[in-house]
C-alpha cells in the first residue's frame, strides 16, 4: 500500500502535465504540434541557449543558497551535495500539491549527509524566507515598472495575483513577527487551539499543541541561526533573488528567440513576475494548468494569441518540465550514491 501511495502524485503530475500542454496547444486549432515545431526550428539558437542557461541556473543557485546558509551554521557542503538538495526540492515540489512539498525530501538528503536535524530545519526555513522575500520584491518591482500590465490579465488571473500577493506578504510579515515575538505569537496560538477545542471545533488538542511546540522550536533554531549572520543572510537572499530572476527571465529570452521585439522584452519579464505570484500559492503540483493559463493570459496582451501560446509552451518546457526531469535524474543518482555509501 505504501509503495502504491508513493506513485500516486508522480502519476497525477504526469497527467496534469500532459493535460496542461494539450489544452494550451489545442487552442491553436489544426496541426498544433507541426506549428509548434516549425516555430522552434526557426527560433534564434543564441537566445534559446540563454533561456536554457537560465533554466540551469535556477537549479544550481538554490543549491548554492543552501550551501551558503549551511556554511553560516558551520557546515561545509560540496557543490554536488548542494545540487542534490536543490534538485530534490524542485522535483518533489513539482509532484506534490504543496509549494513546499520538496523541503522534506531536501531535509532527508541533508540529514543523510551528516547535518543535524535542527540545523537542517533552520536552514530550510531561512531559505524559504529568502525565496518568498525575493518573489515579493520582484512583484513589487514589476508593479513599479509597469503596473498597467495587471489590467491585461483576465478577472480570474487578477484575483489569483492579488491572493498570491496577500499570501506571500502575509507569510513574510508573520515570519518576521515570529523572529521578534515568537513566544507571544505561539502562546496566542495555543490559547486559540484550546478555545477551539472547548467549542468542539478542534478534536485532537494534544496533537495540535504538539505541532505548535515543534514549530516554535524550529523557529527558535532559525532565529538562532540568523542572529549576527548578516553576511550569510545577504548571500542567501542574493542567491535566492538571482534564482528567481533566472527562472522568470526564461520567457523573456524565449520571446527574443522567437523573433520578439527588444523593447517589449522587459514587459514580458514583468508579466512573468505577476504570473509567478499568481500560481505560487495555488495547491496544485508545480502550479500546472494554473501557471499555463496565467502565462497565456498575460502574454496574449503583449502579442498575438498564437505567438503567446508558442512562447508559453516553449518557455514553460525549458523553465519547468525539463528542469523537473533533470532534477528527477539527479535525485535518482544521488539516492543510489547515498545508499551505496550507507551500505
Amino acid at each position: 500500500m505504501a509503495k502504491k501511495k508513493k506513485w500516486i502524485w508522480p502519476l497525477v503530475s504526469l497527467l496534469l502535465a500532459v493535460l496542461s500542454v494539450s489544452a494550451v496547444l489545442s487552442q491553436l486549432g489544426e496541426m498544433p504540434l507541426r506549428q509548434f515545431w516549425e516555430t522552434v526550428r526557426e527560433a534564434d539558437s543564441r537566445w534559446l541557449t540563454a533561456a536554457a542557461v537560465c533554466g540551469a541556473l535556477f537549479l544550481i543557485l538554490e543549491g548554492e543558497a543552501i550551501r551558503c546558509i549551511l556554511r553560516g551554521a558551520g557546515y561545509s557542503v560540496r557543490f554536488a551535495s548542494g545540487l542534490l538538495y536543490s534538485a530534490s526540492d524542485i522535483y518533489f515540489s513539482a509532484i506534490t500539491p504543496s509549494a513546499t512539498g520538496g523541503q522534506p525530501a531536501s531535509a532527508l538528503f541533508m540529514h543523510r549527509g551528516g547535518i543535524p536535524a535542527g540545523v537542517v530545519t533552520a536552514a530550510l526555513l531561512v531559505n524559504l524566507l529568502m525565496y518568498t522575500l525575493s518573489i515579493v520584491l520582484l512583484g513589487l518591482a514589476a508593479s513599479v515598472f509597469d503596473f498597467r500590465l495587471i489590467y491585461g490579465f483576465s478577472a480570474v488571473s487578477k484575483l489569483l495575483i492579488m491572493i498570491g500577493f496577500a499570501v506571500l506578504l502575509g507569510l513574510t510579515a508573520f515570519f518576521f513577527i515570529l523572529l521578534g515575538r515568537g513566544e507571544k505569537v505561539f502562546g496566542a496560538l495555543r490559547n486559540l487551539a484550546k478555545l477551539l477545542h472547548r467549542w468542539k471545533l478542534l478534536h485532537n488538542l494534544d496533537s495540535a499543541l504538539s505541532r505548535l511546540d515543534k514549530a516554535q522550536r524550529d523557529h527558535e533554531l532559525c532565529a538562532e541561526l540568523m542572529r549576527g549572520k548578516t553576511g550569510m543572510l545577504f548571500g542567501a537572499f542574493f542567491l535566492n533573488f538571482l534564482q528567481r530572476v533566472s527562472r522568470i527571465a526564461v520567457p523573456m529570452f524565449t520571446y527574443m528567440a522567437l523573433g520578439g521585439i527588444g523593447r517589449l522584452a522587459p514587459r514580458v519579464f514583468a508579466s512573468q513576475c505577476f504570473v509567478t505570484i499568481g500560481y505560487n500559492c495555488v495547491p496544485v503540483p508545480g502550479g500546472m494548468g494554473v501557471a499555463d493559463y496565467l502565462m497565456v493570459d498575460g502574454f496574449s496582451d503583449l502579442m498575438a494569441f498564437d505567438d503567446a501560446i508558442h512562447l508559453e509552451v516553449l518557455s514553460r518546457s525549458i523553465s519547468f518540465y525539463i528542469c523537473v526531469a533533470v532534477s528527477g535524474v539527479i535525485v535518482l543518482i544521488g539516492s543510489l550514491i547515498q545508499r551505496k555509501r550507507r551500505r
